[in-house]
């Protein structure tokens, strides 16, 4: 899973929903500057109680996407102060909201994010999830929509970039390819820009796959090509209005769907791995819902925490609460930026389809 934010549909047709009540934090200058260097962001030691909505969050459930983390940062990371901070967490009751607080309070310092290139504390925080659909390990006449593997001549000799998503269709580089058969070519599509995701077959079962390749073609909205030609309107200008506009000019589905020569390929996830997992991040660990982000990693380090302050889709509601950057993506590109993991299936896609709000964002590193 690479975080491939519903941004990607909608380019910049919707304007951002700002956070209410949002304002540049005090910076404490009495705690020195992070060690932590990047080259698109800047940072701020601030004080726990000018985080807006950081008393309000319950820290304890976001504690098993921390340890999660920890798995993994421990692993790749040979600086103590990470594996202090993880060895100390073996120590917390992560049921206890308040012993968890202090935990986070004692062990990190925060720091708000400021970007580089626009100098504001304020960013773009879009949504993604991970699609379930129904489908079947054979074509039959409800299931005529393949989703495809790595092309097995591209191991030994790949083409860079490979053919657009057009010639991949018309040509027969891709027959033998097919891992598993779906009803829908945009539902499809939406699974490819997600880089993973689950099918359901008739018996019951749930497959997993994730992410295995592309064509190395650059990615092109095909939200902007309904714009561009006057088939859409901004406002519909999301997933759910893609869909609409597909059932509408079922005999246009293709034609839309090459305005974007990127095509991804996908694999078979072991069979051992609990359906009711997120999918893996770029860190290597499950996506916990509601508590993993993808990020930018030139502006963080992948697994840490992070206390994010937007809103929901399409409101002035606030959504406060501590996150953890375990993924990231080709369109999460800024200082202040993130890709909201909402969950699995239809009801997590309403909400990531329609999220591209305005945020802030704060790193929480080791003291």
């Amino acid at each position: 899973m690479f975080g491939l934010a519903l941004v990607l549909l909608v380019g910049c047709a919707t304007p951002p929903t700002k956070a209410p009540g949002q304002r540049a934090p005090s910076i404490d200058s009495s705690i020195p500057a992070t060690s932590f260097n990047s080259p698109i962001a800047t940072f701020s030691a601030v004080a726990w109680q000018q985080i807006p909505g950081w008393q309000e969050d319950d820290l304890s459930a976001a504690w098993p996407a921390w340890l999660e983390s920890c798995k993994a940062m421990v692993k790749r990371n040979s600086t103590r102060s990470w594996s202090g901070v993880c060895d100390r967490a073996k120590t917390v009751s992560g049921s206890n909201p308040q012993a968890v607080r202090r935990y986070f309070e004692d062990v990190f310092q925060a720091y708000a994010i400021r970007s580089n290139s626009t100098g504001s504390e304020t960013g773009l925080v879009t949504g993604y999830y991970e699609p379930i659909m129904n489908g079947s390990r054979a074509r039959t006449s409800r299931y005529t929509v393949p989703l495809y593997g790595y092309p097995a001549a591209w191991s030994r000799n790949k083409p860079n970039p490979g053919p657009a998503r057009a010639e991949l269709m018309e040509s027969n580089l891709l027959r033998g390819s097919e891992l598993v058969w779906v009803e829908d070519p945009v539902a499809a599509a939406f699974m490819q820009i997600q880089g993973s995701g689950k099918i359901k077959l008739d018996d019951g079962t749930v497959l997993r796959f994730g992410f295995a390749g592309t064509n190395e073609q650059p990615f092109k909205s095909f939200a902007q090509w309904l714009l561009n030609k006057g088939e859409i309107t901004r406002s519909q200008a999301t997933m759910q209005g893609i869909q609409s506009w597909a059932k509408r000019n079922p005999r246009r589905v293709e034609e839309m769907l090459n305005a974007n020569p990127r095509f991804v390929f996908f694999k078979a996830l072991p069979s051992n791995v609990s359906p009711d997992l997120g999918p893996i991040g770029a860190l290597g660990v499950p996506l916990t819902a509601e508590r993993s982000i993808a990020v930018d990693l030139k502006a963080m380090p992948l697994g840490a925490p992070v206390f994010i302050a937007t809103t929901r889709p399409l409101s002035k509601q606030a959504l406060r609460r501590l996150v953890m950057a375990q993924d990231t993506g080709t369109a999460i590109v800024g200082g202040v930026r993130a890709d909201y993991y909402w969950g699995t299936g239809d009801a997590a896609g309403e909400l990531a389809g329609r999220m591209k709000q305005d945020g802030q964002m704060w790193l929480l590193l080791p003291k």
